[in-house]
């Protein structure tokens, strides 16, 4: 039997400058989360969708992306990009090859990174720079400033491109790790991960106040409103959906307008896969002054339509939370010093939101703040769990944290960051 040429499956049409549109097209069969997954490795590279389509018949899907890189300046290995896609992709090949792929999948390996060197302004964010355009995920982390002015950066990391094993690619990060530092860097040293350090590098205990100030349910309207700090976007409160029942014999209609925010597509695409909701049609047409609407035709995974009032409600808030309040910042006093938390829900799958450690020390780097402790851990509540980034901050004359201003100044920048605002 011959094996199908996916060649096609899919096609990249680069712009022509740096900063111009790209067109994404996916063309393969179809699974449930497809959408998700796709706009999750979009989002991955630092590409922001301006417009997207997606239509599939419950076997085969259609997906066209405009994206474009955030910043512009952003180098977007395309190649790479491609086969991250593809990967995402179901095969084409028949029962028994696909028998055989999944019994050998098995979780990637988990690597120890240990970065020492001398500390500096942005030292955090130039190795999660190197690591992220190397294609390794970063799981954990723990920072470490000793007194003599010197960092210990322990990191937790998957290689994408399933390569660590080598060490020819051990070496290659390593050295890229170097250059970047330069001669700040005292030792940089990439082994397989023992089972001990998952536990050793976990999260450290929240207290109350900033578990319910972190994890809240319900958004006040000020806290909504807290979220929007352009004053051309302040004029939405609150995010709209409309179910419709009417217009299509065989889907439910959701037409959703909100402000437009870096991570949107995505946000809503996992909202749906997480809630067991298959889009057979959707549209995302391009932000006008700072607001997206969305056309989406929605089916229960039996193919029936969303007929229930409360599953509708259910739907509806958990959207329009994911909408308003995907990413939760605050900064807090953890004894004498201040610490900034950033928290985000993580997929039923298992997977965080991608780039949020690189969004919040580029966002502390651009403020000239310096790190004396960083976290990456797990958080449960109730109904979900959550990726929680703790940052301990030290204090400068340049930027005394003491001040409520300067508080307030690290929370716009670093929730603008994330949003792409």
């Amino acid at each position: 039997m011959a094996i199908p040429c996916w060649d096609d499956v899919v096609l990249i049409e680069k712009g022509k400058s740096s900063g111009d549109t790209s067109v994404v097209t996916v063309n393969c069969p179809d699974k449930a989360g497809l959408g998700c997954d796709l706009a999750r490795i979009v989002l991955e590279f630092g590409l922001y969708i301006t417009r997207g389509d997606f239509s599939t018949d419950g076997k085969w899907c259609y997906v066209v992306l405009w994206v474009v890189p955030r910043p512009i300046s952003l180098k977007v290995d395309w190649e790479s990009l491609k086969t991250r896609l593809l990967s995402a992709c179901p095969s084409c090949l028949p029962t028994f090859y696909l028998t055989q792929s999944s019994n050998s999948s098995q979780p990637p390996p988990l690597y120890l990174l240990k970065v020492f060197s001398l500390d500096r302004k942005g030292l955090l964010h130039d190795v999660t720079k190197v690591l992220s355009e190397l294609e390794l995920l970063i799981h954990r982390v723990k920072v470490m400033t000793t007194p003599d002015g010197k960092v210990l950066d322990l990191f937790l990391i998957t290689d994408v491109m399933d390569l660590l094993h080598t060490k020819k690619r051990r070496d290659d990060t390593c050295e890229h790790i170097n250059d970047e530092i330069g001669e700040d860097c005292i030792s940089c040293e990439l082994d397989l991960a023992g089972p001990e350090y998952e536990s050793q590098l976990g999260l450290s205990s929240l207290s109350k106040a900033v578990c319910e100030e972190l994890f809240c349910c319900e958004l006040s309207d000020r806290e909504a409103c807290s979220q929007a700090l352009s004053a051309e976007i302040t004029k939405v409160k609150k995010a709209t959906i409309t179910v419709d029942n009417h217009l299509s014999p065989a889907h439910t209609l959701l037409q959703i307008q909100c402000v437009d925010q870096k991570g949107l597509v995505y946000d809503i695409l996992r909202t749906a896969k997480d809630c067991n909701i298959q889009i057979a049609y959707g549209r995302v047409p391009p932000s006008v002054k700072g607001y997206r609407t969305l056309d989406l035709f929605i089916q229960k995974s039996d193919g029936g339509k969303i007929i229930d009032r409360e599953f509708q409600d259910t739907l509806c808030s958990r959207l329009k939370e994911e909408m308003l309040h995907p990413l939760r910042v605050t900064i807090t006093n953890r004894g004498p010093d201040t610490e900034l938390l950033v928290a985000n829900p993580v997929e039923l799958s298992g997977k965080g939101r991608p780039r949020v450690f690189y969004d919040v020390t580029l966002a502390l780097k651009m403020l000239g703040i310096c790190v004396f402790s960083a976290e990456i851990g797990r958080h449960s509540t109730e109904d979900r769990q959550w990726e929680v980034y703790r940052f301990l901050l030290i204090d400068s004359r340049e930027f005394p944290l003491a001040s409520k201003r300067a508080k307030n100044e690290i929370a716009d920048r670093v929730r603008r960051t994330l949003m792409g605002w």
